[in-house]
């Protein structure tokens, strides 16, 4: 449903709109893509489909955790890396509304792949003589399949919220990338009831899955005090490496979405970070810390 949308294209003021700055921006963010790709497709990938050793649960909810961070990049990156060669940055509706619909999809999907990643150590530690028949690769299917739909509602929800809004002057965003917060500043109509829903929406996602996950990791810090040294350590390497991820993706995602329609000069640097930051940097934490990973690398 698109009402009264008289606007056909967005103008995109990027990082910067100084020319020296934007080659800059250019070279930096070509590696960093290149560099997320590489990591997430060459190794990730690869190593987790042939390896005989990582079929365990943890590494089936990994490698989906990779899948959407390199699609959720790459929703994101190619645009943001070719607009800054130019002068003029523009997207048509069609487009902008597109990259609302899979940066989204792909934002929700990792964090509800992160909530499953937690189970796993969860059952493992606290519930050890079920595990195999809590996490059997069907569950697993199913569970994985259930953040794949949940995701698709999610960011279709959103989807139908801006469209029902009109666009019938300014066009500019002051963003790399159509998202909802400058979105709803440049529509010509009230948007607090828009806003609350969205917010209630994202805000809702990042913050529950988010105290979800703490009350887990806390639960099963407090077990671990009843396995063997060699044990807690193992534990304690896996719990560590996925808190370091869920702080890093978390921590922006909450402060951006669950805030009403204000924008303020440090919020396009704080999106850099989970948007291209951390699908880069979330290869690197787990793999550096896990030796079954390493050894089958």
């Amino acid at each position: 449903m698109q009402l009264n949308n008289n606007v056909t294209e967005f103008i995109l003021l990027g990082l910067t709109q100084d020319p020296v700055r934007k080659k800059i921006v250019f070279a930096t963010f070509l590696m960093f893509y290149l560099g997320t790709l590489l990591g997430r497709s060459f190794l990730i990938f690869t190593t987790i489909k042939t390896s005989r050793v990582l079929g365990s649960p943890m590494y089936f909810f990994l490698f989906h955790l990779s899948l959407s961070d390199a699609c959720f990049s790459t929703c994101i990156a190619p645009r943001m890396i070719a607009d800054a060669l130019l002068k003029n940055a523009t997207i048509s509706f069609s487009e902008c509304m597109i990259q609302v619909f899979t940066s989204h999809f792909f934002g929700c999907l990792e964090i509800l792949i992160l909530v499953l990643m937690a189970v796993d150590p969860y059952v493992a530690i606290c519930k050890p003589l079920h595990y195999t028949t809590i996490m059997s690769h069907r569950v697993c299917g199913v569970l994985t399949s259930l953040a794949w739909l949940g995701s698709c509602v999610h960011s279709s929800a959103h989807l139908f919220l801006v469209l029902s809004l009109p666009f019938c002057g300014p066009n500019v965003i002051d963003h790399y990338f159509c998202d909802l917060q400058p979105l709803l500043k440049l529509a010509c109509a009230d948007t607090y009831v828009t806003n609350f829903l969205l917010v209630s929406n994202s805000g809702a996602i990042c913050t529950v899955s988010f105290l979800m996950l703490v009350l887990s990791y806390a639960i099963i810090l407090h077990s671990l005090r009843k396995h063997s040294a060699e044990g807690r350590k193992k534990a304690l390497s896996t719990c560590i490496s996925h808190i370091i991820m869920v702080v890093l993706f978390f921590g922006p995602c909450i402060f951006i979405y669950t805030r009403p329609v204000t924008t303020f000069s440090m919020d396009k640097m704080i999106a850099v970070f989970y948007t291209i930051g951390t699908p880069l940097f979330n290869p690197l934490i787990y793999t550096l810390r896990n030796a079954e990973v390493k050894n089958a690398m």
